[in-house]
């Protein structure tokens, strides 16, 4: 079976041993749907070997997720090893008889994994799930827009750009407490940008596409499990 390969972006401050991790989890075969469906029944039976198998042959899917969260206060081994928590529970919850692919479901959980603990872990303490998302979209609008009016943005141009109101990017702005230049070396005196490992958002990546629909199918799932009221407030707190 071919290999997926994986392209390194990590600062030069990251251990050798994240390096080699890296290395490493590209060398393992990606799984065929039957593959997972034969893993998946044998993980409710308890087999903790199957468990393994199914985890390490989507560990460069957690990369991929966590290098969305770099710069939010955890390190990038940090951030990875939250996602593969996450991707852990999937394994444990996945149901084989839905009908589609186990990273399709994963993403959520590895998703969800590592904003915990972004509210958790970093400086952003306590702070609701929903709130961690605005705060990475505005805190990446500031360090553009920066860098095209060279000069600091007013919290107007970032509301306009991101079609929200001012007391919102007023306030998630105070919870950010400081802002990283997207240009600014990760090591002084190297080349290295943080603009070189964020993601183009207006270019869609292999696995967004198949995150983004894994996303709206599992909350569709959740909220038809609720009550007409409940699954009401869940959308008005949410969006």
């Amino acid at each position: 079976m071919r290999q997926l390969k994986i392209s390194k972006q990590i600062t030069n401050r990251e251990s050798q041993s994240l390096d080699k991790y890296l290395q490493e989890i590209g060398k393992v075969d990606l799984l065929t749907p039957d593959e997972e469906v034969t893993l998946a029944q044998r993980i409710r039976d308890g087999d903790q070997k199957a468990l393994e198998k199914l985890t390490k042959a989507n560990l460069r899917f957690v990369v991929s997720v966590a290098k969305q969260y770099q710069n939010q206060g955890l390190s990038l081994g940090d951030l990875i090893n939250e996602g593969n928590l996450g991707l852990i529970k999937a394994a444990k919850r996945f149901d084989e008889t839905r009908g589609f692919k186990f990273i399709s479901y994963a993403v959520w959980w590895i998703r969800q994994s590592i904003l915990q603990a972004l509210a958790e872990q970093s400086r952003i303490v306590r702070l609701p799930l929903n709130r961690v998302g605005s705060l990475n979209k505005i805190s990446k609008s500031f360090s553009e827009l920066e860098q095209k009016f060279e000069r600091e943005p007013s919290p107007e141009e970032i509301a306009e750009v991101l079609e929200l109101t001012t007391s919102e990017v007023v306030d998630t702005l105070k919870i950010s407490g400081r802002h990283v230049s997207v240009d600014a070396p990760f090591v002084q005196g190297e080349e290295n940008r943080l603009l070189d490992v964020l993601e183009n958002e207006d270019e869609e990546t292999p696995d967004s596409g198949l995150m983004n629909d894994s996303l709206r199918k599992e909350v569709q799932r959740a909220l038809s499990t609720l009550t007409k009221r409940e699954a009401d407030v869940i959308t008005l707190y949410f969006g």
